[in-house]
């Protein structure tokens, strides 16, 4: 018993993969079986005693079940307790119609020997995903199609090999036992050929969107209201493109798209410090329980270990600008540029306020008249899911400041602010040319100081994508392909003016991290982000113009 409960860790670490294997092996044997002559001899003595429609019927189902069980090798392998259970059945029901097709007495003992090791693995298939909402992957139904297209060739080998050698393929198929060979090869293939095409229109078993409108938008406001666990960028939350998955106590979540197989999460769990771990493993394992491959955007240098304890594999995208407000200010020479044109906007009358959530919708109409102006001078059009967009109800979640000029909003930009307020960050920030020239640098000497009022620990700037990167000769190719894109890619994103711009402020310069299973995986995980931000390929394809007065177009 000791031995036992020493190994019983490992046989159930190795029960999912194993079983997957002795299932697959199980199914092929089956279809390779249906599709080849049977023994005469067993066949006459069975004969004898079954009727014919039985042996007819029970060749055909094992030829069924044995694509079953090829299907269901998936599901063991992604330890789904629906897969257990109806892999046990399917042995079950295999069993005895092995002796009712052919008296083949060996196929059934293997079939039961299989079920009886797997029965006391059932606690090693812990997940609740429905098996008529997994999802297949391509590579695993064209191994299936792979076992059932060699059976059949199998089948038709053998026949043509077995006192049929000198017969044309018709008087073969004329054979009662060749056409129930056959029979049972075609009813798989045609079931396996339904199965394929419903899985080309169903969808995987995903958490639904949660909109603007959805009441478990209000449980990600009351996290976000406490949490001691959030960066300024977890307010895209409430965007109403995200999926969501939430701790055990509701006092966390995990927030990502789909894209694909893509599952990407924007950065780490929000919320409780204690309960990070665990969603980051609910997160992985059920994206893998849908054959979907899971990713982490925007990951903070401190979420490293978690990251690396999942087995992901990481690269660095670039770099986060963050200005400390207890030491940041606009006096001396470095900053006299700054200074001045904060001086020379308030001196032409330009106006600073930070106007409250319940007070933006009163001013939505200019908000949004100035955004569709800007809108007109810069292609790309809003974004999603990693950056905010202006839509009304998103734009009211947050104070915003704004710009006056003689009595009219000439500038905004929308605040990201934190519960523990360890940093705020402005997300829209928009303008149209109707006042002082670089009204934005007056209007972010301005939240600089109102943060540092509200007692704000710092301003975060965002990210300069590819920035930091090493082109080295031992770095990663991803790396190096990454610094010759941010130094010669400026015809495709403005890399070196969005660092630039930034640079001025003399922020500290944080590193931000993907995340995938794999090496191979980042490159797919980092092009469905894109995909995701920019709204499909079309969006990617408008290029962002650059502006003359140095503020990027990405701000």
């Amino acid at each position: 018993m000791s031995f036992w409960r020493e190994l019983k860790p490992a046989a159930f670490a190795a029960a999912p993969v194993t079983a997957a294997i002795l299932a697959l092996m199980a199914g092929v044997m089956l279809l390779a079986s249906g599709a080849t002559p049977t023994i005469p001899d067993r066949f006459f003595r069975l004969y004898e005693f079954a009727p014919v429609y039985l042996i007819e019927v029970s060749h055909f189902l094992s030829s069924i079940l044995g694509l079953v069980l090829v299907l269901l090798a998936f599901g063991l392998k992604a330890r789904l307790d629906g897969a257990w259970w109806a892999t046990m059945a399917t042995l079950l029901v295999a069993s005895p119609l092995a002796l009712f097709k052919a008296f083949a007495w060996e196929e059934a003992a293997l079939l039961a020997a299989f079920a009886a090791i797997l029965a006391p693995f059932h606690g090693a298939f812990p997940r609740k995903a429905r098996l008529a909402r997994m999802e297949v992957t391509p590579g695993w139904l064209f191994s299936a199609f792979a076992a059932v297209a060699g059976a059949g060739l199998l089948g038709m080998w053998s026949f043509q090999h077995a006192d049929y050698g000198d017969k044309p393929f018709w008087a073969v198929m004329a054979d009662a036992d060749a056409a129930r060979a056959m029979r049972g090869w075609a009813g798989a293939a045609v079931l396996l050929f339904a199965f394929g095409i419903w899985r080309l229109f169903a969808s995987a078993a995903t958490p639904k969107v949660v909109g603007e409108d959805d009441p478990e938008l209000e449980r990600v406001r009351a996290i976000l209201a406490k949490a001691e666990e959030a960066e300024p960028g977890s307010n895209l939350a409430l965007l109403g493109d995200k999926r969501f998955l939430f701790s055990a106590s509701g006092e966390s979540f995990l927030m990502f798209g789909v894209r694909g197989r893509s599952w990407i999460s924007l950065g780490a769990p929000v919320g409780r410090r204690d309960e990070r771990m665990e969603l980051l493993w609910r997160f992985r394992e059920l994206a893998d329980s849908h054959a979907a491959r899971p990713g982490f955007y925007g990951l903070d240098a401190e979420h490293l270990p978690d990251i690396v304890e999942l087995g992901f594999a990481i690269a660095k995208v670039g770099e986060s600008a963050m200005v400390s407000l207890e030491t940041f200010t606009i006096e001396g020479t470095k900053r006299g540029n700054l200074r001045r044109a904060w001086r020379q906007a308030g001196e032409a009358g330009a106006t600073f306020e930070v106007v409250p959530p319940e007070g933006v919708p009163a001013i939505m109409p200019e908000l949004q008249a100035i955004s569709d102006a800007w809108l007109v001078h810069h292609a790309g059009g809003d974004k999603s899911f990693s950056m905010g967009g202006f839509y009304p109800a998103y734009v009211a979640e947050f104070p915003v400041g704004i710009v006056r000029f003689e009595g009219k909003i000439i500038a905004f930009a929308t605040l990201w602010t934190t519960a523990n307020k360890s940093a705020f960050s402005m997300d829209l920030m928009r303008y149209i040319e109707e006042g002082p020239r670089r009204i934005m640098d007056f209007l972010f000497v301005e939240l600089i100081e109102w943060g540092r009022r509200e007692g704000y620990q710092a301003v975060e700037f965002g990210m300069a994508p590819l920035s930091g990167l090493d082109d080295r000769p031992l770095a990663p190719v991803l790396s190096r392909v990454g610094a010759l894109i941010f130094e010669k890619g400026e015809e495709i994103y403005n890399f070196q003016g969005v660092r630039a711009y930034k640079g001025k402020y003399d922020p500290v310069w944080r590193p931000r991290y993907i995340a995938a299973p794999n090496k191979w995986a980042i490159p797919l995980v980092l092009a469905d982000m894109g995909l995701l931000t920019s709204g499909g390929v079309a969006g990617l394809a408008k290029r962002p113009k650059k502006q003359e007065d140095g503020l990027p177009s990405a701000a």
